[in-house]
C-alpha cells in the first residue's frame, strides 16, 4: 500500500470529480473547523495531504503555518506544482470536489466564511481577522510547506495547535503502524491540541453498494491485525488502490495509548442537496456513509 498513490498520481486528483463521498467529507470537516472557531493564526498540519487540497484550505483559512505531509512523492510533487495559494488551477482542481453541476465555493465566500474567526456555517458570508476585509479570505502570507514523510516516523515538525488527517489511519498495515502514527501526531501537538481525522466506517461490505458515491469495494481479504479491503475509485477507466479496515474501537484505542485526553466521534455531514445530488441521493448516504469524523484532544 505504501506505495499505490505514487502510481495512482494525477488520477486521484481525477477521481475527485465522481467522488461524492469527498464532498461530504469536506463539508464535514469544515464544519468541525468552524466549530472549533476557524483556523486563524493556528499552526495547523495536514496528514495524508494528497495533492494538498486541504492544506490549501487551512492555508485560506488564515492558519499561520500549514504543513501538508504525504508518503507518496508523487502525492507531494503534484502539492507542490500547484503552487500559489488561488492560482487558476488550484481552483479548478477545488471545483472537482464538489458535484460536476455545482463547483466548490471561491476562494471569496464559503472558505473564508468557514475558516475564518466569528464563523457560520459553511457557505455563509463571514468577517476576517482585524484588517481583512468582510467576506474575503483571509491575507495570502501563510506559509505552506510541503513534506515526504512517513506519519509512523513523523519527524518534530511543530509543535502544532491542530492536525487534520483524512484517510491516513486506513493505510497503517499493522496495528505497530497505526500506534506509531498516534504517537507521532501527538508528539507533534500543543497540550490541548486537536486532531480532526475522517476515517473509513467499517462492516459495511457486501451488505452496502458505494457506487453510486465514487468508490467500489471488491473484495475483503482477512488476514493480519485488520482485514484489507481492495477497492477502485470510480473514473473512466477505475483505478485499484487497497486499505486497511480497522474498527473505531481500535483507532480509540491507539490514540488514548498515544496520550490524547479525549477521543469523540462525529457523523458524515452531507452539503446542500442540488441539481445533480438531490435530498433523497444524500438521504441514502447518511444511512451508510463511508467515513466518519473521529476527534481528538492532546
Amino acid at each position: 500500500m505504501r506505495f499505490q498513490y505514487d502510481t495512482i498520481g494525477e488520477r486521484f486528483v481525477e477521481s475527485k470529480t465522481v467522488a461524492a463521498f469527498s464532498a461530504a467529507d469536506t463539508h464535514t470537516l469544515l464544519g468541525a473547523l468552524d466549530a472549533l472557531g476557524g483556523v486563524s493564526g493556528l499552526d495547523t498540519l495536514d496528514l495524508a495531504c494528497g495533492y494538498g487540497y486541504n492544506t490549501r484550505l487551512l492555508a485560506r483559512g488564515g492558519a499561520r503555518r500549514a504543513v501538508g505531509v504525504d508518503i507518496s512523492e508523487e502525492m507531494i510533487r503534484l502539492a507542490r506544482a500547484h503552487g500559489v495559494i488561488g492560482a487558476d488551477d488550484v481552483a479548478t482542481l477545488e471545483g472537482a470536489v464538489g458535484a460536476d453541476s455545482s463547483p466548490e465555493p471561491s476562494e471569496d465566500d464559503a472558505v473564508a466564511a468557514a475558516l475564518a474567526p466569528g464563523a457560520v456555517a459553511p457557505g455563509a458570508v463571514a468577517t476576517g481577522p482585524a484588517g481583512s476585509t468582510p467576506g474575503r479570505a483571509a491575507p495570502r502570507d501563510t506559509s505552506i510547506e510541503y513534506v515526504v514523510a512517513d506519519t509512523a516516523k513523523l519527524p518534530q515538525l511543530g509543535p502544532f495547535d491542530l492536525a487534520t488527517a483524512v484517510y491516513l489511519f486506513s493505510q497503517a498495515t499493522d496495528r505497530s503502524a497505526l500506534h506509531a502514527m498516534f504517537r507521532s501526531i501527538r508528539a507533534n501537538l500543543r497540550d490541548g491540541g486537536r486532531l480532526l481525522a475522517i476515517v473509513p466506517n467499517a462492516g459495511a461490505y457486501p451488505h452496502v453498494d458505494w457506487s453510486p458515491y465514487g468508490v467500489r469495494i471488491v473484495d475483503r481479504v482477512h488476514e493480519g491485525d485488520a482485514p484489507l479491503l481492495k477497492a477502485q475509485f470510480l473514473t473512466r477507466p477505475s483505478v485499484d488502490f487497497e486499505f486497511r479496515e480497522w474498527a473505531h474501537a481500535d483507532l480509540a484505542e491507539a490514540a488514548v495509548e498515544a496520550g490524547f485526553a479525549t477521543v469523540g466521534w462525529q457523523p458524515n455531514r452531507t452539503p446542500p442537496p442540488d441539481g445533480a445530488r438531490d435530498e433523497a441521493y444524500w438521504t441514502a448516504y447518511r444511512a451508510w456513509p463511508i467515513s466518519s469524523l473521529m476527534t481528538c484532544t492532546a
